[in-house]
């Protein structure tokens, strides 16, 4: 078992050191901001993948979903590292899960998925996403895991900007959870 405090402290830190790029920037949402994060600089480093794995897997045993849910993913590509990130630590853990990519738009050849990975039809799934702004990106997995058969349980975010993702996705009926937020960082 593995002390969720301390995953949480060693990701943070790690967060403030890898991902935060302060000066003003635009997000992709369009909005401005002081400061960048740039999660793929810790979702992909060696030392923080494991203690993003831990941190979700943590937050999704406290709401009561760990053991009744198949598998994680979401849109790529900020979903990916998260996703793979949770199945690995799950299986370290005794409690497997899969994982599972979701396209932008499906294949136009092969098998023309759009959701990559063990089939999620039938299946319980939580969309996870590395950090959310207006929650747009998650509600495109969720559509998409929709279409294919899944029953989105939940949302699950490694970093939150209270920016108003959490009220956009719960306005669908589905529960947003979130493992960290700026806020933690003593960013807001």
């Amino acid at each position: 078992m593995t002390d969720s405090a301390d995953s949480r402290r060693q990701l943070l830190d790690l967060i403030d050191e890898l991902a935060v790029v302060r000066g003003r920037v635009t997000l992709s949402s369009g909005r401005e901001a002081d400061y960048y994060l740039d999660l793929r600089r810790v979702t992909l480093d060696h030392r923080s993948a494991p203690l993003i794995g831990d941190v979700v897997l943590d937050l999704l045993e406290a709401e009561g979903l760990l053991d009744s849910i198949d598998a994680v993913g979401g849109l790529t590509m900020g979903a990916d590292p998260v996703g793979t990130a949770v199945m690995h630590r799950s299986v370290v853990r005794g409690t497997p899960v899969d994982s599972f990519v979701v396209r932008k738009e499906a294949k136009k050849h092969g098998m023309s998925r759009r959701v990559e990975g063990p089939d999620v039809a039938g299946k319980r799934v939580i969309a996870v996403e590395d950090t959310s702004t207006t929650g747009g990106s998650v509600l495109t997995a969720v559509e998409a895991l929709r279409e294919a058969g899944a029953e989105v349980v939940a949302v699950a975010v490694v970093m939150d900007r209270d920016t108003g993702a959490k009220e956009k996705v719960e306005a669908t009926g589905i529960p947003y959870l979130t493992a960290l937020t700026t806020k933690d960082l003593g960013l807001d």
